[in-house]
């Protein structure tokens, strides 16, 4: 019997994939290291510089957000500021975890239609910061969120042109790369091209959204500033006395290019789904489909009936008027056609 999904709330919501899972029960025999003196663990190692064709020191983590206040915490003193768009997952989500590992570092944000900062309105920001001087908190790092909170992804061209105004400011580069897979199918770069070849220092590797169970990696390409890290991350309570169990979800989720197919089967989902909702009189797509997430303007009565239906979204924003609420739709690798149909129908009959 076939079982449709109703859950588009989050790729959070699902199963970790059957490879992981297999990965964390061929980790649980005899007796090996502790803290990271395990062999899963040098796989990991070895496997991110294998896909990003350099050096990096690696540190698996379990959770985004400590992968992301952790990373922050190496860039910045307590004094220092972090600019990252309005919509950043670090600034709306993370409960203040950044200015806690960091010490007390500041989050500005830049405005922006779709989740991507302006290399323009960076460089604006920094010249009227300078101004201050020890009045204000020095910029120390900027962040960049790819995919966005929009479900946007930002080119190779545009990371590049914010890396080059970071470095022209002396600042660190930082990528929340949750949906980093999502962002590699669409844009159809190498890894490489999408972060150390285009000034990123450090990068938060997803893997939970995309099949793990609870796993993620601080990559850092810039290995000077890992000195420190960790110190930082036993501080912080995220070293694993077991790592091998959090370390084989990351060898399981690398190992043959799963993370990738995870990546395209959700993109490959989420796309099928916007496309269809485009074609629905009434119904409109806000932001475009680039990685996971749909992000679409409903009438309000209509949306009240998916939920009433057990359809679970977020209902993201309000629009003026009459314009109905846009929410949010997100898809996983385990999203079906026949999950996508079946809410396209069940619109259908509903309008």
């Amino acid at each position: 019997m076939t079982v449709i999904r109703k859950n588009f709330g989050s790729d959070n919501v699902g199963p970790a994939h059957p490879q992981v899972v297999q990965a964390m029960l061929e980790a649980n025999r005899g007796a090996v290291a502790s803290y990271g003196g395990d062999p899963w663990t040098a796989r990991v190692g070895t496997l991110i510089d294998e896909i990003f064709q350099t050096e990096t020191t690696v540190f698996p983590v379990a959770t985004g957000t400590a992968a992301n206040a952790l990373a922050l915490s190496a860039l910045v003193r307590p004094f220092g500021a972090i600019v990252c768009d309005e919509v950043a997952h670090i600034m709306n989500d993370e409960a203040g975890a950044p200015e806690f590992f960091t010490g007390g570092a500041k989050l500005l944000t830049l405005p922006s239609p779709d989740g991507r900062m302006d290399p323009e309105v960076l460089q604006a920001t920094l010249a009227r910061r300078r101004i201050s001087g020890v009045h204000q908190s020095p910029v120390e790092a900027i962040s960049l969120t790819q995919a966005t909170e929009w479900g946007t992804c930002y080119p190779v061209s545009r990371i590049a042109a914010l890396s080059a105004v970071a470095r022209e400011n002396r600042l660190h580069v930082h990528m929340d790369g949750a949906r980093f897979a999502n962002a590699i199918d669409f844009l159809g770069a190498t890894p490489a091209a999408v972060t150390w070849q285009a000034g990123v220092d450090v990068l938060s590797l997803g893997a939970t959204k995309n099949g793990a169970m609870a796993a993620e990696a601080v990559v850092f390409f810039n290995r000077d500033l890992a000195r420190e890290f960790a110190q930082r991350r036993k501080r912080g309570g995220h070293l694993w006395s077991k790592q091998r169990f959090l370390s084989a979800q990351l060898t399981g989720y690398l190992e043959g290019g799963l993370w990738l197919q995870n990546g395209a089967r959700a993109n490959a989902a989420a796309l099928r789904l916007s496309q269809g909702l485009a074609a629905l009189p009434g119904v409109a797509v806000v932001q475009p489909t680039e990685a996971n997430e749909v992000f679409a303007a409903l009438p309000e009565p209509l949306v009240v009936r998916l939920e009433a239906a057990g359809y679970g979204f977020y209902r993201w924003a309000r629009l003026p008027g009459d314009g109905g609420i846009v929410v949010r739709l997100v898809c996983a690798f385990d999203t079906t056609e026949a999950d996508v149909d079946a809410l396209l129908g069940k619109i259908r009959r509903d309008e």
